[in-house]
């Protein structure tokens, strides 16, 4: 058998969570297929992962951290991996984010990070990241890890008012957006804990025009609010701010749909995209052809005025 790659736990993140990986396997005396087979994943994936040249997904990750008895240090070490592509000005409001029993997001321009699908997320990183090149992947996995909170035994109270505007832009392509949004419509038939409401164009002017905003709420600590952009983002603390922003989202709620009336006009908006998508009929052509030749005839007259 060949001795195994040495590993180096000060080149990056990722190596040093692969160098405690395969202490902590060889602690317990397993070979690498007998670990594979107990979560079980093929026993090249755990290579890859000691090797630092994959990250686990999180289901993967708790169960390396439950069966190698690493009292939670292990999957300590995997949350600061899968972390590492987010910008400095975020680190502080994703770190926050698993503590909050309750969020409240305005999304006034793209669906919420929580409720994105890996289709969406990745059609919206490479255009507001278009210089990350290989590291869009990266990018696209912290921001799928962050999602886990709402499967946990007690996830927190999510509520999302969208603006119209979020479910007309389509990201990447019509098939894409139709994927989420009818992920949106499961999660909020689905989820007891999820809410899901609509702010509609004609609700006009209100105190949250200038971007997205959440306020997250916890057990033990005061409410915090995070404003956000595609490239900034300020963590509100102050006491008197965060409660105007938690105002604020209370007043939306008032002017948006309510969260049947907002399934609603999702499906709607879903419809007429997978209309628009599919390709005309024989009726539809004909009409078609028929205006294009009474255009042309027109056109073939004001020639001859």
């Amino acid at each position: 058998m060949p001795a195994p790659k040495k590993l180096d736990p000060t080149q990056s993140l990722e190596a040093l969570y692969g160098s405690m990986l395969r202490k902590l396997r060889m602690k317990a005396g397993w070979t690498q297929r007998e670990l594979g087979n107990m979560i079980p994943i093929a026993h090249s994936r755990i290579a890859q992962f000691e090797l630092g040249n994959e990250t686990p997904v999180f289901d993967v990750a708790e169960a390396l951290d439950r069966l190698l008895k690493a009292d939670g240090d292990l999957m300590d070490l995997w949350q600061h991996v899968v972390r590492t592509p987010i910008p400095n000005w975020a680190i502080r409001y994703v770190n926050l984010e698993p503590k909050a029993t309750k969020i409240r997001k305005y999304a006034a321009h793209s669906v919420p990070g929580l409720l994105q699908t890996e289709g969406y997320a990745r059609g919206l990183l490479s255009v507001a990241r278009p210089s990350v090149g290989d590291g869009l992947d990266k990018l696209l996995a912290a921001r799928m890890a962050r999602q886990q909170i709402l499967g946990r035994s007690k996830p927190p109270v999510l509520w999302a008012v969208l603006d119209e505007a979020v479910l007309h832009r389509v990201v990447e392509q019509p098939s894409v957006m139709s994927a989420q949004l009818k992920h949106l419509l499961d999660v909020a038939e689905s989820r007891n804990e999820i809410t899901l409401q609509v702010l509609p164009f004609s609700a006009g002017a209100h105190p949250l025009l200038d971007g997205s905003a959440t306020v997250l709420s916890f057990a033990s600590r005061a409410d915090v609010a995070y404003l956000e952009g595609s490239h900034s983002g300020e963590l509100i603390e102050h006491g008197v701010a965060v409660a105007e922003y938690a105002l604020a989202f209370d007043y939306l709620l008032s002017l948006a749909l309510s969260p049947r009336a907002s399934a609603t006009m999702i499906r709607s908006v879903l419809e007429d995209l997978n209309r628009d998508a599919r390709p005309p009929g024989r009726s539809a052509r004909r009409r078609l052809a028929q205006v294009q030749l009474q255009q042309h005839a027109g056109r073939r007259l004001r020639g001859s005025r």
